[in-house]
């Protein structure tokens, strides 16, 4: 199988202040697992990214059975390594026009304004390259990190739907996110 696999954004790569955007590569698999098997990364995520983290899940992952590699699901490069995630999974029909957001960011680079940044490249290509109107995202309320990144990226939030998630330590509110383009 080709590094690509014939995906369509496989040959995205964009730079920003000490990181670059790509599509994620099968030799990604080691460092996938590094910074993915820290219990703190998947406290604000959706249950699709699992704790622990096995290479057997990094595997799925980039085979592309977990989410659509077709879309514009990059990963985060830091260093010379993979070190986290950014993508967007658009929507169909008569919402075609806007699609949910959602990243990550392994431990060792939290703090440091990176995912800002990161967001906003991101974003600058994104929007237009599949001609979006509309990105929403949604924040665990134990993510208020999370939160700071969208509104410093000029999302405001929309709404919460209380006791919307539940995680091992209970229930929690969902605070949702938006952003519109004209």
């Amino acid at each position: 199988m080709a590094e690509s696999g014939g995906r369509p954004f496989a040959g995205v790569c964009l730079e920003g202040g000490g990181f670059a955007l790509r599509a994620w590569r099968h030799d990604d698999l080691d460092a996938l697992v590094l910074h993915a098997d820290d219990p703190l990364v998947p406290r604000g995520l959706s249950d699709r990214f699992p704790h622990p983290y096995t290479r057997a899940d990094g595997e799925a992952f980039l085979a592309g059975r977990v989410v659509d590699l077709d879309h514009p699901v990059l990963a985060i490069e830091i260093g010379g390594e993979a070190c986290g995630g950014i993508a967007v999974r658009p929507r169909l029909g008569e919402k075609a026009h806007g699609a949910e957001l959602g990243y990550w960011l392994g431990r060792r680079h939290w703090g440091q304004g990176y995912m800002t940044h990161v967001v906003a490249v991101y974003l600058d290509w994104v929007v237009p390259a599949l001609e979006l109107r509309r990105v929403e995202a949604n924040v665990l309320d134990v993510n208020p990190a999370s939160a700071r990144v969208l509104e410093k990226n000029g999302f405001q939030q929309e709404g919460v739907r209380r006791a919307a998630v539940r995680k091992p330590d209970g229930l929690h509110d969902l605070r949702l996110f938006g952003r519109i383009w004209p």
